[in-house]
């Protein structure tokens, strides 16, 4: 069991979680390089006691055994599940089968969601809505609608004796690092990261929650994957930022090369747009890191796809990272294409495609046969400049609104 088995957070509020060390992926596509944590909170009021989000499948018994540390599991009297995915709610069936009498409380789709998934009879769901509140005697549960962040049946739960919000997977990382946001220093890198995987496509409803939070008194935020933050303002400022799509003087250029030619053109791109006083983050699709890509992802105003023709279209390395710009919805204003090949092309045409309609404007698609050619390598630089200009011009106009 981890050597931090249960922590006291608050006064009747205990972290009886796991940090899951070797997993080092999720949903099949998510680098965890660090593992992750599945955390889960009792709290125990003078008449009732509430678990709040259950652990991820195959760690069923650490948490019962970590309740008993505190309390009969047999007890419980609420299971609070704030989001339905099985790395929260996969000890559900566990627990419910451990607590006879516990009621699980959950918003009106995931009582749906909680038969569909862990056959819980509908008999004992308590369906909440915003608002809602449930009594432990001392403490209060208070309910928070926040669909679609980042399933349909997504709430938050509110502790106002404690001051404490769960807001489930909003403010996590995936870290196994600290238990308090104190205790990592690179926290905000890492929760910009896991915004991008997990939230930035759904950025309205992000934004949404964040200003509906604003008129709640909240001195601890306890998600369920990361350590828990002490200093709310910290986190609760960059997701108002991330969610309202602010931007920097800043290019994510993501490309794929098989002899070199893309990687020239997006070499003299990336050297241009520093030049001019841009910051560029810069990935080789075949070894970059999903979770660093959707992090840098998130405040870039510019990108630039470069990858090469292959078989018609463009090269498979390049057609996933366009669909993945594509799946996010990054803030962007900005994009360049720019592609080479042997005896026909097609790439470009197959990357707008695949983006389809877009809030980005597409500054310039540059594609060349064989290697780049000095008058083409002029060309890109031109275009570098093109396209640091028009970040410059954006980020005037927004600065004057």
């Amino acid at each position: 069991m981890d050597k931090r088995d249960v922590v006291g957070i608050s006064h009747g509020v205990f972290w009886v979680g796991i940090k899951d060390r070797d997993r080092r992926l999720f949903d099949a596509l998510i680098p965890l390089p660090e593992g992750t944590t599945y955390n889960a909170y009792l709290v125990v009021g003078d008449k009732k006691r509430a678990l709040i989000d259950t652990v991820n499948p195959g760690f069923e018994k650490a948490l019962e055994e970590k309740i008993k540390q505190i309390t009969d599991p047999s007890e419980l009297d609420y299971v609070i599940m704030n989001h339905a995915e099985p790395d929260h709610g996969g000890a559900i069936p566990h627990m419910m089968a451990v607590a006879e009498n516990a009621k699980l409380v959950t918003s009106k789709v995931g009582a749906r969601m909680a038969q569909t998934y862990y056959k819980v009879p509908e008999n004992r769901t308590i369906a909440v809505a915003e608002g809602d509140t449930i009594s432990l005697g001392d403490k209060t549960l208070r309910f928070i609608d926040a669909p679609m962040l980042h399933w349909p049946e997504t709430m938050f739960t509110y502790l106002p004796e404690n001051k404490i919000l769960f807001p489930c997977d909003f403010f996590g990382s995936h870290i196994t690092r600290g238990f308090y946001d104190n205790e990592v220093d690179d926290l905000v890198a890492q929760a910009q990261r896991y915004f991008g995987e997990i939230m930035m496509p759904y950025s309205n409803m992000a934004q949404k929650a964040v200003q509906k939070l604003k008129a709640l008194e909240i001195d601890l935020i306890a998600p369920s994957h990361g350590p828990i933050y002490r200093n709310t303002q910290r986190i609760l400022e960059a997701y108002d930022r991330w969610s309202n799509g602010e931007t920097k003087h800043k290019a994510t250029i993501v490309y794929v090369s098989m002899w070199k030619s893309t990687e020239k053109m997006v070499n003299a791109i990336a050297e241009t747009l520093a030049s001019e006083g841009i910051e560029t983050a810069q990935y080789n699709l075949t070894s970059a890191d999903t979770g660093d890509l959707a992090r840098d992802l998130v405040d870039s105003m510019a990108i630039v796809l470069g990858a090469p023709t292959v078989l018609g279209g463009v090269h498979p390395l390049g057609l996933q990272a366009t669909y993945l710009v594509k799946a996010l919805h990054p803030p962007a204003r900005f994009a360049v294409i720019l592609s080479s090949y042997g005896w026909a092309g097609g790439a470009i045409k197959h990357i707008q495609e695949t983006l389809g309609p877009s809030k980005m404007e597409i500054v310039g698609a540059i594609q060349v046969n064989g290697p780049p050619s000095e008058k083409d390598i002029a060309r890109i630089v031109e275009l570098g400049k093109t396209l640091a200009s028009r970040m410059k011009e954006e980020r005037e106009g927004t600065l004057e609104k």
